[in-house]
């Protein structure tokens, strides 16, 4: 944790500004503390360079198996295509010279993949998860000046309200419980004139035909880590039958749909390992998460409307995006 932190952090449960107590230094950042209100009422401690507001186990946990286990995978400085920047830009809609010295707010960082893209942009990253997805961002973006990463609940955020100039949740929100009071807890955190992204997996008739969402009620509730063990032998036995299967003329494009796998051959620039890398990650993230909620597009837009965001947009950009921007003072 950067000392500079405390200037933004807010007790969730009060509002209240927090102090450091019993810090612990390492290379000029506190990697144990204890951050307690004036009152001594709420307490909540540093472990390994992050604040934590949350819990030690949440039903983000697969999150936190998953992203641990692919720390780098989708990170654009490690697969060395511009996968995660693509993507973040062409949702978001924004540009590296808007976010250059703003404060940017990460809710559901993961490993840190579009933090990272906001940091080399020049941003001053704020990067939340529910999960101990942190530690893999901590270690993968500690490099950055400008990055702060927390575990703590999107709910309960421990900030003040409108800090952020910029405010993003990419692939998160359908994985929340609730999801359109996840979305709620997002327009507060941005200042007057910010700005506002989300996505989400998108509802169609086609959604109750992905055989993920059959296999879902049982894969959740597998044990993580067992659950890990068995994709990892069943998708490289899977990958090359899906490839076979997606070659039979005429129907080869929808036979291979029906094969819980993900496959990004042909699709992203990976090599033959990094393809089979995002695919047991991506394969793992659709059978393992304990909530999973499609929506739609005129979903997404009334909520928007009811939150007072302005310059609505509401698109199909790989998942389906809603942003705005915030009214100002």
């Amino acid at each position: 944790m950067q000392p500079t932190l405390l200037d933004w952090l807010r007790c969730p449960r009060t509002g209240q500004r927090l102090e450091l107590h019993d810090a612990r230094w390492a290379d000029g950042r506190i990697e144990s503390a204890s951050l307690r209100t004036a009152d001594g009422a709420a307490s909540y401690p540093v472990r390994g360079f992050v604040p934590r507001f949350v819990p030690a186990s949440t039903y983000a946990d697969s999150f936190g198996l998953q992203w641990n286990a692919f720390r780098r995978t989708q990170l654009d400085s490690h697969s060395g295509h511009p996968i995660s920047a693509t993507r973040f830009w062409k949702a978001t809609g924004w540009t590296p010279g808007q976010l250059a010295g703003r404060r940017v707010l990460d809710v559901g960082c993961g490993a840190g993949r579009f933090a990272e893209v906001a940091l080399e942009a020049g941003a001053h990253v704020f990067a939340v998860d529910y999960s101990t997805a942190v530690d893999a961002a901590r270690e993968n973006l500690h490099r950055f000046a400008g990055v702060h990463v927390l575990q703590a609940d999107l709910h309960h955020l421990p900030f003040a309200p409108r800090t952020f100039d910029f405010v993003y949740a990419l692939g998160v929100l359908q994985h929340t419980p609730d999801v359109q009071a996840a979305f709620a807890a997002l327009p507060p955190m941005a200042a007057p004139g910010g700005r506002l992204c989300v996505d989400f997996y998108m509802r169609t008739w086609r959604t109750a035909l992905t055989p993920y969402y059959w296999m879902r009620p049982l894969t959740k509730r597998l044990p993580k880590d067992r659950l890990f063990a068995v994709l990892e032998r069943a998708v490289p036995m899977m990958l090359p039958i899906r490839r076979r299967v997606a070659r039979v003329p005429g129907v080869g494009a929808y036979l291979k749909r029906l094969m819980p796998v993900a496959d990004y051959d042909g699709v992203l620039p990976l090599d033959e390992r990094q393809l089979a890398e995002w695919a047991l990650l991506d394969s793992f993230d659709w059978l393992a998460p304990e909530y999973d909620h499609p929506q739609r597009a005129a979903t997404v837009r009334r909520w928007l409307e009811r939150a007072g965001v302005q310059e609505i947009e509401v698109l199909k950009a790989g998942h389906l995006v809603g942003r705005g921007s915030i009214a100002g003072a």
